[in-house]
């Protein structure tokens, strides 16, 4: 007896198209706008709290100041704290899902990674955070290290495989 082969198309769907109504999702573009404002004040906090200054984070790297720890240190705080209280009290995202926080597999990779990171870093005076703040100011010599970024995002998406676990 033969068997017939079905041919079936199926869709993958993230949960959070699955927890969203479809027509929630498609929004009228001036609804963009609060984030365009909440990235031009985190920006003008970038540039008046020094953070996107070449010659502040040269200072940083070279053990001179402690402006870019105190930064760091700042966020790490805050950072930590958030999590404990998110946990704590269960907040859930503004459309009621449990947010959940998964250990991460420490690799040897990430060593490397971290060292391309901050030598990058160290080199262009500018970590990805900031990138835009300091086009924003003027500084168009950053299209360079934007470009490099967005390279270095493709050929680590292109080659992850084949890099060390």
């Amino acid at each position: 007896m033969k068997t017939k082969q079905v041919e079936t198309d199926f869709e993958v769907r993230s949960l959070d198209s699955m927890c969203v109504n479809e027509s929630e999702l498609v929004h009228p573009w001036w609804h963009n706008f609060k984030y365009a404002a909440v990235g031009v004040i985190f920006g003008i906090v970038f540039i008046k709290a020094e953070i996107i200054s070449w010659f502040r984070i040269q200072e940083m790297f070279k053990l001179q100041s402690f402006h870019m720890y105190g930064v760091i240190g700042t966020a790490v705080v805050v950072g930590a704290i958030s999590v404990f209280l998110i946990k704590k009290l269960q907040v859930k995202t503004v459309h009621g899902e449990e947010i959940t926080f998964t250990d991460k597999k420490f690799n040897q990779g990430q060593i490397y990674g971290g060292m391309i990171f901050g030598l990058g870093w160290a080199i262009t005076g500018a970590c990805p955070g900031p990138l835009f703040a300091q086009l924003g100011s003027g500084t168009l010599a950053i299209i360079v290290v934007i470009a490099s970024a967005i390279a270095g995002t493709w050929v680590y998406g292109k080659f992850r495989d084949q890099l060390p676990h």
